[in-house]
């Protein structure tokens, strides 16, 4: 406590007693400041609950001017800013002070006052008192939602004021001793938490035919709509329909029309946009949003009111997202519609009479969000007639044609382009509602025509600045895009009349020649590239099916395309630019445009397609799987594919039927199908059950309704796996392993199996709906069910057995290894022997001499006995060589010089030698002498 207000208390309560006073805590009445105290900005001090005691008296006659009078000193003494800790009792004296107005006018100019306190800064002398005071400040905040009741002009501005005052916080006039100010959105969270913004819209009510107060309540409630949690409070009070139909009440200066527009907004983003839009789908909120729009689209012309005029716009197709909201009923969607097409088909409605757009950047902006509202408002059946006679699709026309300079609007060249991308995509969604309408301007030919000037060289240089040019900068991919989007979208609908016009006109070899075209293209745009090459592919895929006369025009053009796209890289299907999309409109167009046609099918099967597929089926992405079998089911009818289809060869040599076996058990395990580790069947009652098939219990259904094990067939590939090995006959498959064997034991059986769990799904039926069956039925449905379960065990006997003989079959094969590897290590003991013998020849001249003369005897003991008269015998070992290995043939090596090794057979005996150890090659060394000769020269 400071000396200033430990001077003025009046009452000292005994220490760890709790002062027991009405109010919350007792204030001291005025102290001693001094003149530098008050220099410095101390407060002077107030008891407040003097004031409100004052103020609730009534029953004095002369108090009104003593009231008076202590209102006053509280301005003065509070001139500063409001403490947290005195908030709710000012607030209290506020209200007290509000009461008196109705029979005491005076008491006015003292809640102006007060109110005019509440746009000064808060002030806590506690870093802690924002949250002490919290609910205190919020619930004196949300007090001023209430005083909007009070009919008094000066007042309620004043709210207003001291509303948007809290948006705009300013520093305290003086520094006060000992307090702060509190933090700059403090004021707007306790407004938040006080529901001060349902307040202020509940006090619009109010002031319906006060133009002046209605436009400060409309700033307060602008500042409000900026947080979340106040427009969900407005949304909650009805604020958007409130506001919405009072746009087109008369306000000379525009601010309603703007503030209420901007509040809009607002609600829209920050709050539930459903809730908002379901607020403003009523007759009322149409009608003034459609006089509003009617008035700035044609007396409009400031920069400002076009904008105006724009965002409403924007309101509007927000609005007509909902199919409830009456905008047929109420004549904007005509209005829409006319406004739309003024430009392109010329009406002499008054309304567009002498009309005219420039090519300012808001009306440019106006022309893009009416063609983006017929998208929207095409949604809604009631709405085609009047697309009808407003000549919609005639309009969007216009902009289907070569860029040229357009005689109406001055549109600049990038503009331009963008308006006729967005024509053509409002087409693809306004022309398949409007088929007659479409032929009738000769849709196809246009649209044929403008696919001729994107594909040709003329010099054209596209922007590529909006959305709908996006990737079309310096080339015409966006406008080839958004046609092929167009087509795409007619082909669709699958009527003849369109499809046999385009057909007549050459679509199917143009559309070819633009794929050939797109390929030799660069590689940058790649992603826009995809789409064209998906678009075409579905176009030809949508003209061709069930048609064998174009599948025959479609021709081996059309098969080489298909047969390029498959050869992309896989890696590239996760590159996430579209090559999955344009994969799975290659596989749609091989189904419509190649199966059915035979001379079509052998020149795939000779360009190797069905190769083709198999790799792509041995990618092992669940996502082609399916589609892929489809085809090859379908291929397999061709007598030619069979061949193909064993040839093929996979990674580590591996074969169709082996992949195909994998795929089944892949299958089996994401389903759930109970197996053991070999694969083998465990439960032969139910030999195909998925784990899904399981948690479902079986109920009983209407005939017309598909059970699920009928589900199941067309919910996994297990069907399609079983119908391609069933075309490839189940005998003679190459490269399979016994675990393959096993599981083709199940694929074999597959619609056997389906067909008794089928018959027990009837037969539990029957039991669930308490029907008893004759005696010859129930011994049929026994019959099938033991049939059914007998298959299964003769499988699992079956499994078995391969089990057992594949065991046996590596028992085997294991014996013969360790056989292999025993005669190995036999050998390297006999070379090791070998090498030790040899080892002790080479070491030991004993050893050496007597290998020599075991060797001389084995040949002579091999040798011919008898010798024929007169025969001359040859001697086929050289003489004097100790070896003992047999001695092959001499032979002369040219590339040793002759002078190192004396000649060819130069000294035979050289063995016997003794040679100097020199560096370089062996040299003949004249000095050395023979043994014998040594014997000579010793001295007896």
């Amino acid at each position: 406590m400071s000396v200033a207000e430990a001077a003025g208390t009046s009452e000292v309560p005994e220490p760890g007693r709790r002062n027991r006073s009405s109010s919350p805590r007792q204030i001291p009445v005025v102290g001693v400041v001094t003149e530098d105290q008050d220099a410095q900005g101390a407060f002077k001090t107030m008891d407040l609950n003097r004031v409100i005691k004052l103020l609730e008296e009534t029953d004095k006659d002369d108090l009104e001017e003593e009231q008076l009078k202590s209102v006053k000193k509280l301005v003065q003494c509070y001139q500063n800013g409001l403490p947290l800790r005195d908030l709710a009792q000012i607030f209290k004296i506020l209200n007290l002070c509000a009461e008196k107005i109705e029979n005491q006018p005076h008491f006015i100019e003292s809640a102006f006052n007060i109110l005019k306190l509440c746009g000064l800064p808060f002030l806590k002398k506690k870093v802690s008192d924002e949250i002490t005071y919290a609910e205190d400040t919020a619930n004196s905040i949300a007090l001023l939602g209430e005083l909007m009741k009070i009919p008094n002009s000066e007042l309620r501005i004043q709210i207003c004021k001291c509303i948007v005052d809290f948006y705009h916080a300013e520093p305290p006039k003086k520094h006060i001793t000992g307090y702060q100010q509190a933090s700059s959105s403090y004021k707007i969270k306790m407004a938040e938490v006080g529901g001060l913004a349902k307040k202020m819209v509940q006090s619009l009510a109010l002031l319906e035919n006060q133009l002046v107060e209605k436009l400060w309540v409309l700033k307060a409630l602008q500042h409000l709509s900026t947080s979340e949690v106040n427009c969900t409070l407005m949304m909650k009070a009805q604020a958007a329909s409130g506001i919405c139909a009072h746009l087109n009440d008369p306000d000379p200066s525009g601010q309603l029309l703007f503030r209420s527009s901007e509040i809009l907004w607002n609600l829209l983003e920050k709050s539930s946009k459903e809730e908002i839009i379901q607020q403003l789908s009523n007759l009322e909120c149409l009608l003034t949003l459609k006089e509003v729009f009617k008035n700035l689209f044609m007396r409009g012309f400031s920069h400002y009111d076009r904008q105006l005029r724009n965002d409403i716009l924007v309101i509007t197709t927000i609005i007509a997202q909902n199919p409830g909201a009456p905008m047929i009923e109420c004549g904007f969607t005509r209005d829409l519609i006319l406004f739309a097409t003024f430009n392109e088909v010329k009406s002499q409605n008054p309304l567009v009479k002498g009309l005219k757009l420039s090519n300012s950047y808001e009306d440019f902006e106006l022309k893009k969000l009416l063609f983006n509202i017929i998208v929207i408002l095409c949604k809604d059946l009631p709405t085609i007639q009047l697309l009808i006679d407003g000549k919609v699709t005639l309009a969007l026309f216009t902009y289907v044609k070569k860029p040229e300079k357009h005689k109406t609007i001055e549109w600049s060249a990038a503009q331009y382009e963008e308006l006729q991308l967005h024509a053509i995509a409002t087409l693809s969604s306004v022309a398949p509602l409007l088929t007659e309408e479409y032929m009738l301007c000769q849709g196809n030919a246009r649209v044929l025509a403008f696919l001729q000037w994107c594909e040709s060289e003329d010099s054209f240089f596209s922007h590529g600045n909006s959305y709908h040019g996006t990737g079309g900068r310096g080339n015409k991919f966006a406008q080839m895009r958004y046609s092929l989007r167009l087509l795409r979208a007619m082909v669709y609908l699958e009527d003849e009349t369109i499809n046999n016009d385009l057909c007549e006109k050459g679509t199917i070899q143009q559309l070819i020649g633009v794929f050939k075209n797109i390929i030799k293209s660069h590689d940058k745009e790649e992603a826009i590239v995809l789409e064209i090459q998906s678009d075409i592919l579905l176009i030809l895929s949508g003209l061709c099916e069930h048609h064998i006369p174009r599948k025959e025009i479609f021709g081996t053009e059309g098969v080489d395309i298909i047969l390029h796209v498959m050869k992309t890289d896989p890696m590239k299907f996760q590159s996430g630019l579209g090559y999955n999309v344009l994969l799975f409109s290659t596989l749609d167009s091989i189904w419509c445009c190649i199966l059915g046609c035979y001379p079509l099918e052998d020149y795939f099967l000779e360009k190797e397609g069905i190769f083709l597929l198999l790799d792509l089926l041995a990618l092992n992405q669940k996502k082609f799987c399916n589609l892929v079998l489809g085809i090859m089911v379908e291929f397999c009818d061709n007598p030619k594919t069979t061949a193909h289809v064993n040839a093929w060869r996979g990674k580590k040599d591996q074969t169709a039927a082996s992949l195909l076996i994998k795929l089944w058990r892949k299958e089996e395990k994401e389903l759930g199908v109970k197996r053991d580790k070999h694969g083998m069947i465990i439960d032969t009652k139910k030999p195909l059950f998925t784990s899904f098939q399981e948690e479902q219990k079986i109920m009983p259904l209407p005939a017309n309704c598909p059970t699920i094990a009928i589900m199941d067939v067309a919910e996994n590939i297990r069907a399609k796996i079983y119908a391609v090995l069933g075309k490839l006959d189940f005998e003679n498959l190459p490269g399979l392993s016994a675990e393959d064997f096993v599981t083709l034991c199940i694929i074999h059986r597959y619609l056997d199996f389906k067909i008794g769990e089928i018959w027990n799904e009837i037969y539990e039926e029957i039991k669930l709906e308490k029907l008893k069956p004759v005696t010859t039925d129930k011994k049929i449905l026994e019959a099938i069910t033991t049939a059914s379960e007998n298959i299964g065990k003769m499988v699992a006997s079956l499994q078995s057995e391969m089990i057992e003989s594949q065991a046996h079959q590596d028992v085997q094969n294991e014996q013969k290894v360790y056989a292999k590897i025993q005669a190995t290590h036999k050998q390297r003991e006999l070379a090791s022997k070998s090498w030790e013998n040899f080892l002790a020849r080479t070491s030991n001249a004993k050893t050496l001499k007597k290998a020599k003369r075991l060797q001389e005897k084995a040949i002579e003991s091999s040798r011919y006995s008898g010798q024929p008269p007169n025969a001359i015998f040859h001697r086929t070992d050289i003489k004097g060589l100790n070896t003992t290995v047999p001695s092959g043939q001499v032979v002369t090596v040219e590339s040793t010089p002759a002078q190192l090794l004396g000649g060819p057979l130069a000294d035979t005996d050289i063995a016997l030698k003794k040679l100097p150890i020199r560096g370089g090659a062996l040299q003949r060394v004249r000095a050395a002498k023979t043994v014998n000769e040594r014997k000579k020269i010793t001295p007896t």
